[in-house]
């Protein structure tokens, strides 16, 4: 379980210039916040938020939208999983 300076207490990190939120619980998501937080300095350009009360319900509700995850999509070459709907 990773976590940013400053935002030790908190699973879910939103960036304000996107307005995306990351679960730091979810080790790509945490690592492709990781990288940006370092390579675009969000924190000196307060650009990071946290939510109260924890969660990504909380962070839908301030119009923030779950990180889309490059492991959520299909690999080339491969069927798509079937859906039960």
């Amino acid at each position: 379980m990773s976590r940013l300076p400053r935002f030790e207490g908190y699973r879910f990190i939103g960036t304000r210039d996107t307005m995306v939120v990351y679960d730091c619980d979810v080790q790509g998501e945490f690592d492709e916040l990781h990288e940006r937080v370092e390579v675009e300095d969000l924190g000196g350009r307060l650009l990071l938020q946290s939510f109260a009360p924890d969660t990504v319900t909380e962070a839908r509700n301030r119009g923030f939208r779950p990180v889309t995850s490059t492991r959520l999509l299909p690999v080339a070459g491969q069927d798509e999983p079937e859906s039960d709907l």
